[in-house]
């Protein structure tokens, strides 16, 4: 029997301090039940527990640790560079180091500004959009999650939709008056709701992959046909590629499937673990912001050199060691033993992947949309991640998260997993 106790007397503590216990919702178990365990140290892909378990780790810090945990060229670079200054606000040479390799990595981008989250950066952009385009609403679809700024919290994926509070308390609901909710996946509601605001729109944003609600891809011809629309509107396309970027390819999930948008965001893989967004796209759209243009953003801690140095390390890395294709071998491996073990238990499973992000639906029915993913049995899968867990496999703690592999996970990792899922799966099934 796995021992808690250490985890649980922080918890309780935590409780007394931090509201919920924790500093971001999904980390309080609270969809899946019991309470949640504090890590001491993570190394590759494993974390270990401040009781000293260990895991073989998929949440990967939320999809940061593409290439695992503390790996050892991101620590160096930190190291190295904490020595020179931890923050400066000032103009520092690994800024411009790092948009170099973002503008050359991603297509679509030719200039991109730093700032510190992926909440940043979406906010940002659709701010940006609405002062290049003159025009007010946003067009953004259920499921999809962009941080958590007012105009964009609004039947929104991630621990938004894992707490069934879609539309946050606290936003009053002029604040998303020029926010146009539409289905994903679906092009008809697009057409329409043009059409219904012609010249009104100043921009569409989405997650080209939804991430936040678990995970289900565009269907053929969904994402070009936006990208067309948006042409013959006079909207911009904005790519959240904050999960994406970096990590579906090096340019991110419009390299994958050839599409370049007007503006893109991006978080997690490039700040190698540290706090970090990016936003970026066409210079004649990026030179709208202040300085240059009327369009303000702005923030002190916008290029810190520890998280340029980190994520600059992490980029090169993924560079040189062209990883791509291991992670999807290895996402091939994992996804072929969790659908065999779901088959062979007779558990209702739809196991969705691409690349290296997955999530596992307990339903019976395909999942392309939101709708789609709340016929889950959310109580089976609470089932399924706790008996995960006894048997030393952490996947996120929510029905609606996804699962990230990292260049880390090995082969005997994964089936490692496959063999724990086929026990749980049996488990479930006979009871």
């Amino acid at each position: 029997m796995i021992s808690h106790s250490r985890s649980e007397e922080l918890f309780t503590e935590a409780l007394k301090y931090i509201p919920g216990g924790v500093n971001s919702p999904v980390r309080a178990f609270r969809a899946v039940g019991g309470k949640p365990f504090f890590v001491d140290q993570a190394k590759g892909a494993r974390v270990t527990d401040v009781d000293g378990n260990e895991y073989v780790d998929y949440v990967g810090t939320w999809g940061p640790a593409i290439l695992g945990h503390a790996h050892p060229k991101i620590i160096q670079a930190i190291q190295r560079t904490a020595e020179r200054g931890t923050s400066f606000g000032i103009p520092n040479p690994l800024e411009v180091t790092m948009a170099k390799l973002i503008c050359s990595a991603v297509p679509s981008v030719e200039k991109v500004r730093m700032c510190n989250s992926g909440t940043e950066a979406t906010m940002s952009a659709i701010r940006l959009a609405r002062g290049f385009t003159k025009r007010d609403k946003i067009i953004k679809f259920e499921g999809c999650y962009h941080g958590h700024c007012d105009s964009l919290l609004v039947k929104a994926g991630s621990g938004a939709l894992t707490f069934g509070h879609p539309d946050s308390m606290g936003v009053p609901a002029a604040f998303t008056q020029h926010t146009v909710v539409l289905p994903f996946n679906d092009l008809e509601a697009v057409r329409n709701a043009l059409k219904a605001n012609l010249g009104d729109i100043a921009g569409i944003i989405l997650e080209p992959v939804p991430g936040n609600a678990g995970v289900y891809l565009p269907k053929a011809g969904y994402l070009e046909s936006l990208r067309a629309m948006t042409k013959d509107d006079g909207a911009l396309l904005i790519f959240d590629e904050v999960m994406t970027g970096f990590r579906l390819a090096l340019g991110g999930a419009q390299e994958r499937f050839g599409i370049k948008p007007d503006l893109s965001c991006f978080g997690k893989i490039i700040g190698g673990g540290l706090p970090v967004g990016a936003f970026g796209g066409r210079a004649e759209i990026m030179d709208c912001l202040a300085p240059l243009g009327p369009v303000y953003q702005a923030g002190t801690l916008s290029g810190n050199p520890l998280a340029m140095a980190a994520g600059i390390a992490a980029l090169e890395e993924l560079a040189l060691r062209d990883g791509y294709a291991r992670l999807e071998e290895s996402g091939k491996q994992l996804e072929s033993g969790m659908r065999e073990a779901a088959k062979a238990a007779n558990v209702p499973v739809q196991f969705n992947r691409i690349g290296s992000m997955f999530c596992s639906y307990f339903t019976k029915q395909p999942v392309h949309s939101l709708s789609d993913a709340m016929h889950c049995d959310r109580a089976l899968f609470a089932k399924f991640f706790h008996g995960m867990l006894a048997e030393g496999i952490y996947l996120a703690p929510s029905q609606f998260e996804a699962g990230f592999l990292s260049l880390a996970h090995t082969g005997e990792d994964i089936d490692r997993t496959v063999r724990a899922a086929a026990k749980v799966m049996a488990t479930l099934r006979a009871n």
